[in-house]
């Protein structure tokens, strides 16, 4: 497991051979989770964003869930873009995904690119977000929708404590995480997670000018939250 170094893309990028299995190690329902946010999606998306692909775990569900549709899928990671374009040329899907390679603070496109922008465990590593929400909303044609699965913070300090507790309780349960590996994730997100509490992130969106929002699924300190353009 490797020690945090100066960035949350270089600590993933070198983790990008093991990250699949660590991911569910680690991140109680990850699975349920992606598949809750996949059912959330509007069913007329023909312009995807994706921030974070990751190695491809959500790119390779929007692919499918949308055949007609073009994806463009961020990740400051290369490793992590190389491993998702990859994985969707094994499937012949490669013609329809194009991978950048940034930090979503660097990303500009023509307003209205988009019918949609999905994003999974990825928007914490932001720390201020309500630039990026800004740039989404902006993003976004009218009628279009943000919708993400994230670490939120809790409430109150007495909340996100029992979050951390039952997240440690998880990733000690048998064939889940050595000691070490907890060591090194909890060393990662105090240098590079940047949790909101989810009345943070729907003020910030209402800010941004999206007119609605909600929170279709929790687990703890994990959420599949929805925004949706005016």
């Amino acid at each position: 497991m490797n020690k945090p170094s100066v960035s949350a893309s270089e600590f993933f990028g070198q983790m990008a051979a093991n990250y699949d299995s660590l991911i569910r190690r680690a991140v109680p329902r990850y699975d349920e989770m992606i598949e809750r946010l996949v059912s959330h999606l509007p069913v007329d998306a023909l312009r995807i964003l994706e921030l974070g692909c990751g190695t491809g775990n959500l790119t390779l569900r929007l692919l499918e869930q949308f055949p007609s549709a073009r994806i463009v899928t961020v990740d400051a990671a290369p490793e992590m873009t190389s491993l998702a374009a990859a994985r969707a040329r094994e499937r012949g899907w490669g013609a329809r995904l194009e991978c950048l390679t940034a930090r979503f603070e660097d990303l500009s496109f023509a307003p209205g690119s988009f019918d949609l922008v999905a994003s999974c465990m990825s928007l914490h590593h932001v720390k201020d977000k309500r630039p990026l929400y800004r740039g989404i909303n902006a993003w976004l044609r009218p009628g279009g929708w943000l919708c993400f699965a994230d670490q939120l913070l809790g409430a109150t300090p007495e909340i996100q404590s029992e979050f951390w507790r039952a997240w440690l309780a998880f990733c000690r349960e048998p064939g889940h995480c050595t000691e070490e590996e907890i060591a090194s994730l909890e060393a990662h997100a105090a240098a590079h997670d940047h949790y909101e509490p989810l009345t943070s992130h729907f003020r910030m969106l209402e800010e941004a000018g999206f007119a609605t929002m909600d929170c279709v699924w929790r687990n703890h300190m994990y959420a599949v939250v929805v925004g949706g353009h005016q």
